[in-house]
């Protein structure tokens, strides 16, 4: 019987601190910490990459491109100083513009490499990745660019909630109609569903899945393995 309340009790401290599904090395927060910094404008997130694809796209529209145009950029991003959160990142990017059946550009197909690191209160990370985005909403009539694509990061990271969760880890995010309102860019919807697998040296694996939708008013809500959070997609916070 003591046994039995020990390991009740120790199923119960898990449960706190928001383990589940066997995750016992990396808490369900912190997977949550691992996907704001992957949205974040502050951690080289899919939302600096929006901002980044949909300003090529203006760019390009507005200088008569033509079906099949192709143009590559290279960007290096880094915090502003005395910024709470620190990164670097650089950036090479390939686009080609698509072309309606009425022979008119109106899409872009973005590809993205990418490597760097960022530091902020809960999370740290070294990572590289990728990025697939087809924007569509090139035309002169279209009131919104929306994007639809991939997003994948993968490297270390040390939480700083826990500074034994230290590993390796892989995030996968698939955006459907992520939609930014002309001409200022701002996100007013779209969702996503959301992998975060990885790694902790003597812990073993963990995985979690979720949902996100994009809220419009620069937060993010994220539902992950069942637990609800809200993002700041500017901050990269979670609450």
């Amino acid at each position: 019987m003591l046994l039995l309340g020990a390991v009740a009790c120790r199923k119960n401290d898990y449960s706190s601190r928001g383990f589940n599904n066997g995750n016992n090395n990396v808490s369900n927060s912190e997977a949550a910490d691992m996907v704001a910094a992957s949205l974040s404008i502050n951690s080289n997130g899919v939302v600096d990459i929006a901002e980044d694809v949909t300003l090529n796209a203006a760019s390009m529209a507005s200088g008569h491109i033509t079906c099949g145009e192709t143009k590559s950029d290279t960007i290096s991003r880094q915090n502003p100083s005395g910024s709470s959160t620190t990164y670097s990142y650089s950036l090479k990017y390939n686009y080609v513009v698509n072309c309606n059946a009425s022979s008119q550009p109106d899409s872009l197909l973005s590809s993205l490499i990418y490597s760097g690191s960022f530091s902020n209160k809960s999370l740290s990370s070294a990572n590289s990745g990728s990025s697939i985005f087809n924007v569509s909403g090139l035309t002169g009539d279209s009131t919104n660019y929306v994007i639809n694509g991939e997003y994948k990061r993968a490297g270390s990271f040390t939480s700083k909630t826990d500074t034994t969760s230290t590993g390796n880890n892989n995030i996968d995010i698939a955006i459907k109609a992520l939609t930014l309102k002309k001409p200022s860019r701002i996100i007013t919807g779209g969702n996503a569903t959301i992998s975060v697998t990885g790694s902790v040296p003597k812990k073993g694996n963990f995985s979690y899945t979720g949902t996100l939708v994009f809220n419009g008013d620069n937060t993010a809500t994220l539902t992950l393995n069942g637990t609800i959070y809200k993002i700041n997609l500017n901050t990269g916070q979670r609450y």
